[in-house]
């Protein structure tokens, strides 16, 4: 599943002597409705790791592989990296420093960065180690910090609000549903503002933002293919340890930085997968 509210899900079922492998991922591609089916007892329409840990209550014998969920471990899917055990394997989308380096991004476009709205879904659990992450390195970075937290559309125009009134220099968004269905309403508000946004989801850049950063979700589809392969050809879910990425896609809006009078400096564009210009 793809780390945690992110995401719209897409669900595969492969067949396997003696049962199935759920093969559960979130993709910003797929359609909001689609849904795996349980044999006989699951249906399930939402994505990340609530969707995940529902799978797990639903079956302890079909093997599962998930997709980019956000922490495994804290969030309770599995116990260890290492050493999953039970039914359940995959790949993770936690990083170290993911947040950080995101932070320096917004910093190589905009030397004098001093204070970025962040923002977190404070229902998705992910985001707490987000959080935490993102703290520790605006500290060491000198920028302050400005929470955002939406937990429903509803809530963005005062989030909207806030940020008028506090003046940020740039905005940080996290992975989640909410702000990838509402990445238009979000970008128009940022472009409005002069703000710049490095943001988890290159759709939101595909929307207008400045920059996205994060692993490479094609990459983690590759490698769960493996992983199904793996399963079918007999290996139990329980020895194969959750991969963290070792991907990870740069993808800069070079129309947004002109309009919001930016210079992206030309070693950070030599250091982008993909430009829009």
């Amino acid at each position: 599943m793809g780390g945690l509210h992110e995401a719209p899900p897409v669900h595969h079922a492969s067949r396997r002597r003696g049962g199935n492998v759920a093969t559960c991922c979130a993709c910003p591609a797929a359609g909001k409705n689609s849904a795996y089916r349980l044999p006989g007892q699951f249906h399930r329409d939402d994505a990340g790791t609530p969707a995940t840990l529902a799978i797990k209550k639903a079956t302890s014998t079909v093997p599962l592989v998930f997709i980019a969920v956000g922490d495994p471990v804290g969030t309770g899917v599995v116990p260890n990296l290492g050493r999953p055990g039970g039914n359940i394997t995959g790949l993770s989308s936690i990083a170290p420093d993911l947040e950080g380096k995101r932070l320096e991004l917004l910093r190589e476009v905009v030397p004098k960065l001093s204070h970025v709205a962040f923002f977190l879904n404070p229902a998705n659990a992910f985001h707490t180690a987000s959080m935490r992450q993102a703290r520790v390195a605006a500290q060491s970075l000198g920028i302050k910090l400005q929470p955002m937290e939406v937990n429903k559309s509803e809530q963005l125009d005062g989030a909207f609000a806030s940020i008028v009134k506090e003046k940020p220099d740039a905005l940080l968004i996290l992975a989640d549903r909410i702000f990838l269905h509402n990445r238009k309403r979000m970008m128009e508000f940022a472009i409005q503002q002069r703000l710049p946004s490095v943001n988890a989801y290159r759709e939101l850049v595909e929307a207008g933002g400045l920059i996205s950063y994060g692993p490479s979700y094609e990459d983690m589809h590759r490698r769960a293919a493996v992983y199904v392969d793996k399963i079918l050809k007999g290996t139990k879910p329980a020895d194969l340890p959750i991969e963290q990425p070792t991907k990870f896609t740069l993808l800069i809006n070079l129309k947004t930085a002109k309009t919001l009078g930016l210079t992206v400096p030309p070693t950070l564009v030599a250091r982008a997968d993909e430009l829009i210009e």
